[in-house]
């Protein structure tokens, strides 16, 4: 089995010896061309841990990631000084997201402090820290804040949760995920460009672009709002700073004030003195907080929810079923109360309340999205008596500083998804038991055997290590190999979105993100991209969890099978079924519909008011049948021929289309015959209004019109029966009504 990282005397070598130095990337004002900052880049000494990937995983698994990457940092800034990278310009500086509250910062700031000129630091945090560590997070944000120093949110986009998280940590720069770039749009780039521009235009903040590596990629990120850019195509990584760009000032937004430091407060004391309290039983509180819930599974994966319960108790049956619901729709979720532990069911996270804590106090339910933000914040006055009838002093608001104020409460309570060691897939240990692993739990299974098996399958096997940022690739067979069309080199280290591409269906992958954010087994088809070449193919994928003695997931175990010819065979056969369906939609329109006027014909409308009939012998009322038959109509044919004829017949059938309700029916007969079904109508003034509408549709008929640049005027002779009264059955009726419009036309043969 291959290695995952390299021996620990190796990374404590680079340690130990300061090996590790940045390059730095120029970072673009689209409009300007002009350089206005650079970010760090982290690299080791050359071999086998000159990648940042190798470093990382190296320092991971020998417990000192903290260590490495304060080290990486102070490297930036010093590099940054030696290369003269101040200002006007700004420096974008990396923080691992596992070490974020213990990240050593104040010693950076002395540094930057004893430079020859002024340093601008922006510290950038991943999206990855979001769902993870909130907490850590936050506290990290205030920091910062306090140092002086800016933010940016790294890799924006690479998870929808990370949307709802952007106003409580108010970044000055928003970072977007390459792939909202590099990819072809679609719905889910519309919702988080939306989202976006949203934050960006309300806070001031700027969007800046990565991975613009093509002029299609730098227009792509102009569409999407970004004013900085920063890949290959506007500058690649170096030792300082690029000769060929004018040098600018990154213009940033003021920085929102920093929280005056106090004892922790609550989501109730955010509220504003001027919200009016309400006061309430816990029964209809309970209500209030299911809507809300409803409110937020209608938004999706963007939404993040925060709730307090104030014991473990009310965290009931009933509420784990709704609260299942929500992780697997939204992108967080946390439940914090007495006695809850800090997972209180899978996907849900929590807290270890201290004593005293005022929420334990309280009934909290704090819904945020980047277009929507509601909160009900709720205090126990301490009634004694029947739970259900306890009463609170709440409020239900929708101030969005208010509802940010008390989710920044909430998270700063929750522990940290704290990662198990990282585990080689060939020598399972503690944190990966035998009975999870891909050793039998029976007997030893030698890993020769084992290997040998593995990359005898024709199936793809992949294992990723979901303890690692960005859940990279650690083992994939031969299989695999051939699938991706990239040996394994090119593989392991990544992330197997690389096999996405611009036709993988968004709902498709959320599918699966949500499945792993979830811990749980998925199957699913979606179109991937194979090699350099980027040659489409279908995958069907089965993904499983690989959990540790304490029930967290270290790994995730891939198949992946090439059901291409399948696939386009039930495309084909699909189409054959919609061509076939639209034939017979055809032939079906063809035997109702008039081809000329495309009114129904005399068959489909004798249904109708076959149809009609049997309503209004149920329910009462009555129905009129308006028999019309054009005048002139032959003189028109005979003197401008029978083109002129057929506009006349389209042209009137528009006209009397006009005069109708929506639930009327119209009808040509044949020939210059239309027939008028007026439904709904009373049985005492069906005969008048059937007359009314007769007179409106003759006077639209005789308007006059061109017909071939030549003025022509026609006129309608039109014969009325009613149900009930004058006959029971559609055939009666039509027959009566066509022998009262030919008295009307020929009243001396009458």
């Amino acid at each position: 089995m291959q290695q995952l990282t390299p021996s620990l005397t190796s990374i404590e070598q680079v340690l130990d010896a300061g090996a590790v130095h940045s390059v730095f990337q120029p970072i673009v004002e689209l409009d300007t061309g002009r350089v206005v900052a650079y970010e760090a880049l982290a690299r080791g000494p050359a071999g086998p841990l000159a990648t940042p990937d190798a470093l990382f995983a190296a320092a991971r698994a020998a417990g000192r990631l903290a260590e490495l990457d304060h080290t990486c940092r102070r490297a930036a800034v010093e590099g940054a000084i030696e290369q003269c990278l101040l200002a006007p310009l700004t420096l974008f500086v990396n923080v691992e997201p596992e070490v974020l509250d213990t990240a050593p910062l104040e010693d950076l700031l002395a540094i930057a402090r004893d430079a020859p000129g002024e340093l601008h630091i922006v510290l950038e945090i991943t999206e990855r820290a979001l769902a993870a560590r909130p907490a850590e997070l936050l506290r990290t944000v205030d920091r910062v804040r306090e140092l002086g120093w800016r933010l940016a949110l790294d890799d924006v986009g690479a998870e929808p949760a990370s949307l709802a998280f952007m106003p409580l940590i108010h970044p000055d720069v928003v970072k977007l995920d390459l792939r909202l770039v590099q990819d072809r749009p679609g719905p889910a780039v519309a919702e988080i460009m939306n989202a976006v521009n949203s934050y960006a235009e309300q806070s001031g903040a700027l969007v800046l672009a990565e991975g613009i590596e093509t002029k299609a990629h730098l227009e792509l990120a102009r569409a999407l709002g970004a004013t900085l850019g920063q890949g290959w195509l506007l500058g690649r990584p170096g030792a300082g700073a690029h000769p060929d760009y004018v040098v600018g000032e990154l213009d940033l937004s003021p920085a929102p004030p920093v929280a005056a430091t106090s004892d922790r407060a609550s989501p109730f004391a955010c509220l504003p003195d001027s919200v009016a309290l309400r006061r309430s039983p816990k029964a209809l509180l309970i209500e209030l907080s299911k809507q809300l819930e409803r409110e937020a599974l209608r938004l999706g994966d963007t939404c993040i929810v925060a709730a307090t319960f104030q014991e473990a108790r009310h965290f009931t049956p009933s509420t784990r079923e709704r609260y299942a619901a929500l992780v697997a729709a939204t992108g967080f979720v946390c439940a914090l109360g007495e006695n809850l532990p800090p997972e209180p069911m899978p996907g849900v996270r929590g807290a270890a309340l201290a004593e005293g804590d005022p929420v334990r106090g309280e009934w909290d339910v704090v819904v945020l999205s980047p277009h929507y933000s509601v909160a009900l914040l709720a205090r126990d006055l301490g009634d004694a008596g029947e739970d259900m009838e306890r009463r609170f002093e709440y409020a239900l608001t929708y101030q969005r500083g208010t509802v940010v104020r008390a989710a920044h409460e909430l998270l700063t309570r929750v522990v940290a998804r704290l990662p198990p060691s990282a585990e080689s897939l060939a020598q399972p240990s503690a944190a990966a038991p035998a009975a999870t692993s891909l050793v039998s739990p029976i007997a030893p299974f030698p890993a020769v055997l084992l290997e040998r098996a593995l990359a005898a399958t024709t199936s793809g096997v992949t294992v990723a290590d979901m303890t690692r940022p960005d859940q990279p690739l650690v083992y994939a067979n031969s299989a695999f190999e051939s699938l991706s069309g990239l040996p394994n080199e090119q593989v392991l280290g990544r992330n197997c979105r690389f096999l996405q591409g611009p036709g993988t269906h968004p709902a498709a992958s959320g599918r699966i993100r949500a499945a792993i954010e979830a811990g749980l087994e998925c199957r699913e088809t979606l179109l991937n991209y194979r090699g350099t070449e980027r040659e489409p193919w279908w995958n069907e994928v089965y993904l499983a969890p690989v959990l540790d003695d304490d029930g967290a997931v270290v790994q995730y175990i891939g198949l992946q099978n090439d059901i291409t010819t399948r696939v386009h065979a039930e495309l084909a056969l699909q189409q054959e079924r919609e061509r076939a369906d639209s034939y017979l939609t055809r032939i079906e329109q063809l035997a109702y519909t008039d081809a000329l006027t495309g009114l129904p014909n005399r068959r489909r409308v004798q249904e109708r008011v076959e149809a009609a009939l049997w309503e209004v012998r149920a329910g009462g009322g009555a129905l009129a049948l308006l028999y019309l038959d054009l005048d002139g109509f032959k003189a028109v044919n005979e003197l401008h021929g029978h083109a002129a004829g057929d506009e006349l017949l389209v042209v009137t059938a528009q006209r009397m289309q006009a005069c109708l309700r929506r639930s009327d029916l119209l009808s040509r007969l044949g020939g210059d015959e239309f027939l008028v079904v007026l439904l709904g109508l009373e049985p005492g003034t069906a005969r008048a209004e059937a007359q009314q509408v007769g007179d409106k549709l003759a006077a639209a008929v005789a308007a006059p019109l061109t017909l071939a640049g030549q003025p022509a005027v026609v006129g309608a002779s039109m014969g009325i029966s009613v149900y009930p009264g004058d006959a029971e059955d559609f055939g009666p009726l039509l027959h009566l009504a066509d022998m009262r419009m030919y008295s009307s036309k020929y009243p001396a043969v009458s």
